[in-house]
């Protein structure tokens, strides 16, 4: 399977986009009211799967991954540089480029919803697996586990011929156009690129399955801050919902899923998230 974000939702048959189960609400950007059919859902849930997006690291500073105005994407057209053939063509130019998306990305610090979610994640009684596919390490940051990062990461990076995991690299803090890449240190031919999926490349199988998994068997799915647009992670929602799991969209805008959702709930991820948390406890 390869990243395609062209293709229409796929897999199991997903649920009425007119369903009368759906609710939307919104909330403001500076207190956040939690719906009380939301608070109910997460009250009673034990295994709860969160699948995040470019969104969920917006309110942190990582530029989304095709916002068209503060995107990394409108510097470079990603097309030229993260494919495997860019990175054969002229790898000293990709992995500048990485490079610097990795300082830019480690001067960001975890934002109100990621420090949300590693606080339920702590409680007591939950099970809540993260799903993302982001390739920041945000979320680990503020002391969740990550169950699968669906685009890989950037801070995972391997020889681009035997694939075994090396450091990352140095990242100056300026861009620079051209960086020799790192030799392997354990098959001596290869050079060490990026850990992330790059288009037309497959997902990781054990991450994709994991993610299926994961959505299948939840008490309650939380879709936060993802366009529903790229595949196959798009269809992964509609896996819970052709079950009756009940699925939450936590969005600032509409998406392509939001027809989908059983709750819709019109807030950023920083602002939604430490409110629903705290609401867990309330009388």
């Amino acid at each position: 399977m390869t990243v395609d974000p062209t293709s229409d939702p796929t897999g199991e048959s997903t649920s009425d986009p007119t369903n009368d189960r759906k609710s939307e609400s919104k909330s403001d950007s500076t207190a956040a009211i939690v719906p009380e059919a939301i608070v109910r859902l997460a009250r009673s849930a034990r295994r709860i799967t969160v699948l995040t997006g470019a969104g969920m690291s917006a309110d942190s500073g990582v530029p989304t991954f095709r916002d068209a105005q503060t995107g990394l994407w409108t510097l470079v057209d990603p097309q030229d540089l993260a494919t495997p053939e860019a990175w054969h063509r002229d790898k000293p130019y990709v992995n500048a480029w990485f490079l610097w998306r990795v300082h830019l990305m480690s001067a960001a610090a975890p934002n109100a919803g990621h420090h949300a979610l590693a606080a339920w994640g702590r409680r007591p009684d939950t099970d809540l697996r993260i799903v993302t596919q982001n390739i920041d390490d945000l979320h680990e940051r503020a002391g969740s586990t990550v169950l699968a990062h669906l685009h890989g990461s950037l801070f995972a990076w391997r020889c681009d011929r035997c694939h075994r995991p090396a450091p990352t690299p140095h990242a100056p803090a300026d861009p620079t156009e051209r960086i020799e890449p790192d030799s392997c240190l354990h098959c001596a031919f290869g050079e060490i690129r990026p850990g992330v999926v790059w288009f037309n490349e497959p997902l990781p199988e054990r991450e994709f399955t994991d993610a299926v998994q994961v959505c299948r068997d939840a008490d309650l799915v939380l879709v936060i801050g993802t366009s529903g647009i790229v595949q196959p992670a798009a269809s992964l929602p509609h896996l819970a919902g052709a079950r009756g799991i009940p699925v939450i969209e936590i969005d600032p805008r509409p998406t392509e899923f939001s027809p989908f959702a059983t709750h819709v709930w019109r807030s950023t991820a920083a602002t939604a998230l430490p409110a629903l948390v705290a609401a867990l406890d309330r009388p």
